[in-house]
């Protein structure tokens, strides 16, 4: 797909890769729209941007319809749908103060794997409606799993779950709504440098960044970004999650 003068949908584009993968495609010439549970930083990203801010929760049903109905109205029907929102609140399942409350395990799961379905299913059923491309293509979904997927760690019982999910749904959706000319992927990041890692103090931040095989370091938002930005213009690019990590391999703890 040449993504010049199409739409997209950013979930988690208050900051981070979704905030990076904004700042390429709007680059590039795409019509971006952000939805964020976090209002005040979606809302300073599109305005730096030229983009659309929706605040909104994307577990809520409701809300992402609404946030949905809205991109269209101002940029009409996106072909571009990429999720990035999510959370890693770690956790034991049986911690100091006994098993995990299973509300904590539900809220990770909520936001990383239904909140992805809840854009995703919304995105392709507009998709679905639109004129092929002369590519035959109709719109292209790219979720965000993760390493944890694969290697999660102690602590990560409810992030792994889900982001495992979430890897392991592409291949059914891209089967799926390969009739109608729509790609769907997944990327897995290892250790980046976004939110989730900069609450961390730096001398963990560079010991984790060193553990990475090559390069010894972060990764960068950017990085994923052009991920993306190759996943959409390379057509024989489906059904298929893609680590991007260094080489990285998760240690249990």
């Amino acid at each position: 797909m040449d993504v010049k003068g199409h739409s997209a949908i950013i979930s988690g584009g208050a900051s981070g890769l979704g905030a990076a993968t904004a700042r390429a495609l709007a680059g590039a010439g795409v019509k971006v729209a952000l939805l964020d549970a976090n209002a005040d930083g979606v809302e300073a990203v599109a305005a730096d941007i030229g983009g659309l801010a929706l605040p909104c929760d994307v577990t809520d049903a409701a809300a992402v319809e609404d946030a949905v109905a809205q991109a269209r109205d101002a940029h009409g029907p996106a072909r571009i749908a990429i999720n990035c929102a999510g959370v890693a609140t770690p956790g034991r399942i049986v911690g100091r103060n006994g098993p995990l409350p299973l509300e904590d395990f539900s809220r990770v799961v909520a936001i990383n794997l239904f909140g992805t379905f809840n854009v995703m299913r919304l995105a392709a059923a507009a998709m679905k409606g639109l004129e092929a491309l002369d590519t035959g293509e109709r719109g292209v979904i790219v979720n965000t799993a993760s390493v944890a997927a694969f290697e999660g760690q102690v602590g990560q019982a409810a992030y792994a779950a889900s982001k495992g999910a979430v890897a392991a749904m592409t291949l059914p959706a891209a089967r799926e709504l390969s009739r109608a000319g729509i790609r769907v992927l997944a990327i897995a990041p290892g250790l980046f440098g976004t939110p989730m890692l900069f609450g961390l103090s730096e001398e963990v931040q560079k010991s984790l960044g060193e553990s990475v095989p090559f390069p010894a370091r972060l990764g960068r938002p950017e990085e994923y970004a052009d991920l993306v930005m190759h996943m959409l213009g390379n057509v024989m690019l489906n059904g298929e999650v893609v680590r991007i990590d260094g080489a990285l391999r998760m240690a249990p703890i």
